[in-house]
């Protein structure tokens, strides 16, 4: 069964993986009230091989299955640097189980039979969470593309910038005029699309301190 809308690529995709139909179908119905798209899988090979890696949504993985178990698929999807945030289920569930469910970077970790309110509302925060990670990581992507961009003699007044030198101490420690320094300075803000000193150090402080 899937409840995927013919068409809606927009809202988040949620893979529900469980080797149970009748669990499958109810949750997936659930699911889908809340305007998620669902996409069920029986058999967690399948799932690992096929799904879609670049959507944004999250994982709801039952934890007992024949052939693999969610545990081993947690660990297989940390292992290849799965995003999705993973929310694990299970009839049977210990404290070890849970401990190490966390440890191999699940979101959360909820019994069966799963409380609907419980499900929807972690499913809600997962997908939150997924959300800002990519937004985080575009981020990141594009700073480092800007950066990239500078030139050796750019780099080295970023990383005086950032250690909080004025333009007159710049000068000096580069042996460079005032009006240099500023012409430097109003590239850097160009190319790094910086609006601020506060968002120059907030976005690149960082690159500029791994790559002196």
């Amino acid at each position: 069964m899937s409840v995927i809308a013919p068409g809606d690529t927009l809202s988040p995709l949620i893979h529900l993986i469980d080797d149970d139909a009748a669990v499958r179908t109810r949750l997936a119905l659930l699911i889908s009230t809340i305007g998620l798209r669902v996409q069920p899988w029986s058999d967690p090979q399948a799932f690992i091989k096929g799904f879609d890696r670049q959507a944004i949504g999250a994982i709801v993985l039952d934890v007992r299955m024949p052939g693999i178990s969610g545990l081993t698929v947690l660990d297989t999807l940390a292992s290849q640097g799965v995003d999705q945030p993973v929310i694990m289920l299970t009839g049977h569930g210990t404290v070890e189980m849970c401990r190490r469910a966390f440890k191999a970077g699940a979101a959360e970790f909820l019994e069966k039979p799963v409380n609907d309110e419980a499900l929807l509302e972690a499913l809600q925060n997962a997908v939150r969470q997924h959300v800002r990670s990519r937004e985080r990581s575009q981020a990141d992507r594009q700073a480092q593309e800007r950066y990239a961009q500078l030139s050796e003699r750019e780099r080295e007044v970023l990383g005086l910038i950032v250690s909080g030198l004025t333009n007159k101490e710049i000068g000096r420690a580069l042996d460079l005029s005032p009006r240099t320094v500023e012409t430097h300075r109003a590239n850097l803000f160009a190319k790094l699309e910086s609006e601020s000193l506060a968002q120059l150090i907030r976005h690149y402080a960082g690159l500029a301190d791994a790559h002196p």
